[in-house]
């Protein structure tokens, strides 16, 4: 089995969303130790060690959240009583009802594929557009094939326009922007008989109004115009192994695979449990609960 960093790199590599969890404190008798890992999937899985069943789930469904939200979060899992154990301002805390006790703190950081940017045109302005996009954290591809790709710059400045903006439309590309003056961008789009739907899609005379000249001001106009639209949730960020992805003011974040498991809440002990084939389950007065443990659903069918 790979290690867990070589399973991030393959993941990262393979642009597939996850999260990273990290021990960074325990305390016994947890069978956790600060250091231990895993990453949690976007489908729910887990691939690694950061404490015992209990403790997993918790952390499983706060992955999710991360994933969901796209920011960073520290979980504490601690005993019924939490005693001796440090408080920690704006972390997220969950209570382990398991027997064995102990209480641990886990760093998730969630791991997103970086939007794909498409530049057509080796000119001043399209190599400005590709260093200014990698500065941003953005991948720059050059393009065999558009599929998955966030946005795509045209700047072929007369050459190879149509055929770029034709190929991007078909992949289903929701951005593309093309640099050219109102009248050439109109000449162009003309000539090309699109429908409606296909012409929203396209920016004409692309990039936000600053009074760019140089090829480097241009390159700011229309990278400024594609952030502002990603942290605005009005252009969507395609990437393998994710369904869809939206914005919520901080980092780019994913809605999470269709695949993953649905949640339900212990009615015992009020823990987040994961509903698949190994989670306890009863059905009480014509009712499905599920439970984190065999001990609570025992208790729980007892006392109905």
């Amino acid at each position: 089995m790979s290690s867990v960093a070589e399973r991030v790199a393959d993941l990262s590599q393979a642009r597939r969303p996850f999260v990273h969890a990290t021990v960074v404190r325990a305390q016994e008798p947890t069978s956790a130790r600060a250091g231990d890992d895993a990453v949690i999937l976007d489908d729910g899985s887990i691939e690694g060690f950061v404490g015992g069943v209990c403790a997993e789930s918790s952390v499983r469904a706060a992955a999710l959240d991360t994933l969901s939200s796209g920011n960073t979060m520290l979980l504490r899992v601690l005993p019924d009583d939490g005693a001796g154990f440090p408080d920690t301002p704006g972390a997220r805390v969950v209570v382990n009802p398991c027997h064995s006790g102990g209480a641990i703190e886990i760093f998730l950081r969630p791991v997103l594929p970086r939007p794909l940017l498409g530049v057509v045109g080796d000119n001043p302005i399209g190599r400005a557009v590709g260093e200014l996009a990698s500065f941003l954290d953005f991948e720059v591809k050059e393009l065999s094939s558009y599929a998955g790709t966030t946005a795509v710059v045209v700047a072929g400045l007369g050459r190879n326009e149509e055929k770029a903006i034709r190929a991007a439309l078909d992949a289903g590309v929701p951005y593309i922007a093309l640099v050219a003056s109102r009248t050439r961008s109109a000449v162009v789009l003309d000539s090309m008989n699109l429908t409606d739907a296909e012409r929203g899609l396209v920016r004409a005379h692309a990039g936000l109004d600053i009074g760019a000249r140089t090829p480097q001001e241009i390159a700011l106009s229309l990278l400024a115009e594609i952030v502002r639209d990603l942290r605005h949730g009005t252009l969507p960020a395609p990437a393998v192994g994710i369904e869809d992805s939206r914005t919520t003011g901080g980092p780019v974040a994913v809605v999470l695979s269709a695949s993953a498991p649905r949640r339900a809440v212990d009615p015992v002990c009020g823990m987040t449990v994961f509903v698949d084939d190994d989670s306890p389950h009863a059905v009480v007065n014509g009712q499905d609960y599920w439970f984190c443990r065999v001990g609570c659903r025992d208790s729980f069918v007892a006392a109905a």
